[in-house]
């Protein structure tokens, strides 16, 4: 098992088998993020995909959605939050 120092646990946690994502950020990644970090990642992506109507088949979507990535991630950049006046159901209420 390969443990990380997760930039967004901010602790050591499991790391990924393999680089999730193409070129340098994909390595940086793999080398910085857990596979918890990575999941959470995966769950706020959906939220700002049908917050703000992106499409992943639109390549000017998808610098958008990099930046939230590098955002959520790493902290860099205004992106990454969630998409304001969201807020996460709390047990099952909304």
């Amino acid at each position: 098992m390969r443990m990380v120092i997760c930039k967004v646990l901010k602790r050591e946690a499991e790391g990924l088998e393999a680089p999730p994502y193409p070129g340098e950020i994909g390595q940086r990644i793999y080398e910085e993020i857990s596979q918890q970090g990575w999941t959470d990642w995966l769950n706020r992506l959906t939220t700002i995909i049908n917050e703000n109507g992106l499409s992943t088949a639109d390549p000017a979507n998808l610098d958008i959605i990099e930046q939230h990535m590098l955002g959520f991630l790493f902290g860099e950049g205004d992106m990454g939050q969630a998409p304001e006046g969201f807020q996460a159901a709390a047990g099952g209420k909304k």
